[in-house]
């Protein structure tokens, strides 16, 4: 059979109702691969799976859908990815559910990248979102690709961080792939599809529905060497996506913050349940044990450096700061904030700053 007929067969598997990842790779067990599945007969088929779910699948009437997720993936930078696509990243495989069909639009090498999860609250403070972004951004810069949900607050920081950096990043969604939840992001979104990657295991069209969100975080952190939560409250979604990376093996991270903020008290929770206590960028990478010494010979480390050199030991505004080292306003702000995430200078009243190593 042509590859498109074994495709075909993927969706067409996928795609009946009531079979989980389960389901199929019982059925792929049994019977080979998704053509053999769809040629057994009701009484093969019901030696496997239940008497109802053996009936879904000698129904015929998905044919249209098939079809349309065949035209779909004919689009530039459009790919369905199954069970046995070489390109299907391999950290998927190894937890305990991994979908047999994933709809990706974007750059398809990203999904089998270096990556970290960064997460946290849809309602995070102005300085968790730009915690998340700073720290997105910085681990963008080692070489990381920073993978969220797409939601609103720390996911969407994460996302422009990540394309802020020499990574990129990689958008879960809890909806079909042509569908963008909110609609808010659709400009975020349309830029991770340009430079970076949409993912999502559900059929196209598939709408926005509760259940499916917490359903797409074990995918997020799946993806992930580690989890980074930036702020979440005690009843977070967050909290799941660091709970399911915990059981799949990965180490998980979480950003401290006030004793009396409600968005603290997640983080705080994963602290004394063995999450590592991070305050910068740099405490992530040490704890993959990579080379810091080449990440501080990055450019923007050397934009850091000359900005610290610059600023002395007095507290300084930023207008004198960007008349001081020749750098932009917008390079000046960003610096600035990535010196203050890794703790080497404090804000002052006023809008300046103050070094502190």
């Amino acid at each position: 059979m042509s590859d498109a007929g074994e495709l075909a067969a993927w969706i067409d598997l996928s795609l009946v109702p009531g079979i989980g990842n389960q389901s199929f790779r019982s059925l792929l067990s049994a019977f080979g691969l998704p053509t053999q599945v769809l040629a057994a007969t009701r009484s093969q088929l019901s030696r496997v799976v239940p008497q109802p779910l053996a009936e879904g699948i000698l129904d015929r009437g998905r044919g249209p859908l098939v079809e349309k997720a065949l035209e779909w993936a004919t689009r530039p930078r459009h790919y369905v990815l199954t069970l046995a696509d070489s390109r299907y990243p391999k950290q998927l495989l190894q937890i305990p559910d991994p979908p047999a069909v994933l709809y990706v639009v974007g750059e398809v090498g990203l999904l089998s990248s270096p990556a970290l999860a960064v997460v946290g609250s849809r309602n995070a403070t102005p300085q968790g979102v730009e915690n998340a972004r700073g720290f997105a951004h910085a681990l963008s810069d080692a070489g990381f690709t920073v993978v969220s949900g797409l939601a609103l607050g720390v996911d969407s920081a994460a996302h422009a961080g990540g394309l802020q950096g020499r990574g990129s990043t990689i958008a879960v969604l809890g909806t079909g792939i042509d569908i963008v939840y909110p609609r808010r992001n659709e400009k975020l979104a349309n830029e991770i599809s340009l430079r970076g990657a949409l993912v999502s295991e559900f059929p196209l069209g598939t709408p926005p529905k509760a259940p499916n969100f917490p359903r797409r975080n074990r995918l997020i952190s799946g993806l992930a060497r580690g989890c980074l939560v930036v702020e979440a409250a005690i009843d977070s979604g967050s909290l799941i996506t660091a709970r399911l990376a915990a059981e799949q093996g990965r180490d998980v991270f979480s950003i401290p913050g006030s004793i009396h903020s409600p968005l603290a008290k997640g983080c705080h929770a994963l602290i004394k349940q063995g999450a590592k206590l991070v305050e910068s960028a740099r405490d992530v990478l040490e704890e993959f044990g990579l080379a810091v010494e080449a990440f501080d010979r990055s450019p923007k480390f050397a934009e850091g450096h000359l900005l610290l050199e610059k600023m002395g030991f007095d507290s300084c505004d930023i207008d004198s700061l960007i008349s001081r080292t020749g750098l932009t306003a917008e390079v000046v702000s960003a610096m600035l904030l990535e010196l203050e995430l890794d703790g080497k200078i404090a804000p002052l009243p006023g809008g300046l700053y103050q070094r502190i190593l």
